[in-house]
């Protein structure tokens, strides 16, 4: 059965949320939690396949917060809609760096706007959770094309920004090949100029190199670019 948690404060939201996912999808259990202690014991206790949570619960500004880097470091993978009256415009940027799937703003969004991004999380939780059943070799990189989970390499996650991820991702997928400048230029949306390639090829290696310090998974290529080495 998929499980669901609903972490907010206010009731009223708080069963219309459920009530939308339950109409969405009739079978699904949906837990309520409407405070951080509540909801923390919860996502220890629980495997659940998406959460929805609103960032300031009660007094506590932050608690979504907290709940999110909670269930990364329980739960790693689970994916997080936020729905919060804070703005988009700044909260956005944040949750992504926290790994949250998506932001909804409060009052500028409707029913179907949330139906349709819920559905997507659990379309893309539930192939997650497939593929992760499956056996993996111990050195594989793990990457998610949606950008919504950081990369793993030999079970460590690879903290890194955005840019730096799909440069990753295009040299990993031709992997044995060279990979030029201007094929990387095509990726890093500014500064499209060599230095600015090679800071983020330096700072890809420095990741790997947190997790594992004998990377030497990415080659230069002089006055031609970079390859991902096949070992």
């Amino acid at each position: 059965m998929t499980l669901v948690a609903v972490i907010e404060d206010d009731q009223p939201t708080s069963n219309q949320l459920a009530g939308w996912i339950r109409a969405a999808r009739p079978g699904i259990e949906v837990h309520q939690w409407f405070t951080r202690d509540d909801a923390e014991a919860a996502l220890a206790r629980e495997a659940y396949d998406v959460v929805v949570l609103d960032i300031e619960l009660g007094r506590e500004r932050h608690a979504g917060v907290a709940l999110i880097n909670a269930i990364n470091k329980q739960r790693q993978g689970t994916p997080v809609l936020v729905v919060s009256a804070m703005p988009a415009a700044i909260y956005r940027s944040i949750m992504k760096a926290l790994d949250a799937w998506d932001y909804l703003q409060k009052t500028t969004f409707e029913e179907s706007d949330f139906i349709e991004t819920f559905l997507e999380i659990l379309r893309v939780a539930k192939s997650t959770k497939a593929a992760d059943a499956k056996p993996v070799a111990a050195e594989e990189l793990s990457l998610d094309p949606l950008w919504q989970r950081t990369p793993m390499w030999r079970g460590e996650r690879i903290n890194l920004p955005l840019t730096a991820q799909r440069i990753l991702a295009t040299l990993y997928q031709r992997a044995g090949e060279v990979v030029s400048y201007d094929e990387l230029f095509d990726v890093v949306k500014s500064g499209r100029n060599r230095d600015n390639v090679r800071k983020h090829v330096s700072t890809i290696r420095d990741a790997f190199r947190e997790a594992d310090p004998k990377f030497e998974g990415i080659e230069n290529v002089p006055m031609r670019g970079f390859r991902w080495v096949k070992r």
